[in-house]
């Protein structure tokens, strides 16, 4: 699976991460030859709004004079923008169910929304996307991705990372981008478990066993992507729990992406066991591409 080139829906707060998601995404659908649809949610009802507010909520009007702005911005600057939408209601379900009418294959947005108290009041919209749209996510927090980039592919070795390695390699080769791979195999703790999100009991032969299915997987990847045809700066093996190697190997090689597979849990299964994927969303100091199978949507529980 490839994403670009593709239909990119970018969608607009008005805040900081938004306008950097905005040049990201601009940026992406230019060097992919990708059509870019731009999306503003003005909620229904002025439920939520700061003290300082200046007004109880945005009306429909205050949301087609902000997503008007975005698209100007963005034309400005030279992108192409192919349609705009304004929606009303909630941020998570309008941009899940846009995308799906309008197919597309890759959703962008910001990290944050605007205000301490809004974000507190609504939630993380962006986590909400991530765990249940059809389609791959990009995240945005502070900074935008500008190609080309260094990118970090994490992979564990499941169909999930498998298609997000295929991503991230038509990514770094579309937008002459460096690519990096890592894996994190699982450390062994006292009392025969493994540390990580995935928490199961250690093989027989602990960690020389541990080390040598770690070193297959990593290389059996790097086989697949080679044959492929694409160009690895360099592979890491790690050791430890997943989420925060994934994290401090984004740090030390100063990647400008992280790109992982997501496994679309259940409701009840993702509350139990955590997901990688959303501790990479929400801890990394880097924009964060989340890559799940088309038509993967999962029902909030």
């Amino acid at each position: 699976m490839t994403i670009f080139p593709t239909r990119i829906l970018f969608a607009s707060d008005g805040s900081e991460d938004s306008e950097l998601a905005a040049t990201t995404a601009a940026g992406l659908a230019k060097i992919t030859g990708s059509e870019l649809h731009v999306l503003h949610i003005a909620p229904a009802f002025p439920d939520y709004f700061e003290p300082s507010d200046p007004e109880p909520g945005p009306t429909e009007r205050e949301g087609r004079r902000i997503l008007d702005e975005q698209v100007n911005k963005i034309e400005n600057v030279g992108g192409a923008v192919a349609q705009s939408h304004l929606r009303m209601g909630g941020a998570a379900e309008e941009v899940i169910d846009l995308s799906e009418e309008l197919e597309t294959g890759l959703i962008v947005l910001g990290s944050r929304g605007k205000g301490r108290i809004r974000r507190a009041l609504m939630g993380s919209v962006s986590d909400s996307v991530v765990r249940h749209a059809h389609c791959p996510v990009l995240v945005v927090r502070w900074k935008p991705v500008v190609f080309p980039a260094k990118i970090l592919l994490a992979t564990d070795g499941s169909e999930e990372a498998d298609l997000a390695a295929q991503s991230a390699a038509d990514l770094a080769a579309r937008t002459a981008s460096e690519l990096h791979v890592t894996h994190v195999e699982k450390a062994p703790l006292q009392g025969g478990f493994v540390a990580g999100v995935d928490v199961g009991p250690v093989p027989a032969g602990a960690q020389e066993l541990l080390d040598k299915e770690a070193k297959e997987l990593l290389q059996a990847q790097l086989e697949r992507m080679r044959e492929a045809g694409a160009s690895v700066t360099e592979a890491h093996l790690m050791s430890g729990r997943a989420d925060e190697e994934i994290i401090f190997r984004a740090e030390q090689v100063g990647a400008d992406l992280v790109v992982v597979g997501s496994r679309g849990l259940g409701g009840v299964r993702r509350a139990l066991m955590g997901s990688v994927s959303d501790s990479v969303v929400r801890h990394a100091h880097c924009p964060v591409l989340v890559v799940r199978r088309e038509g993967g949507r999962q029902e909030p529980v």
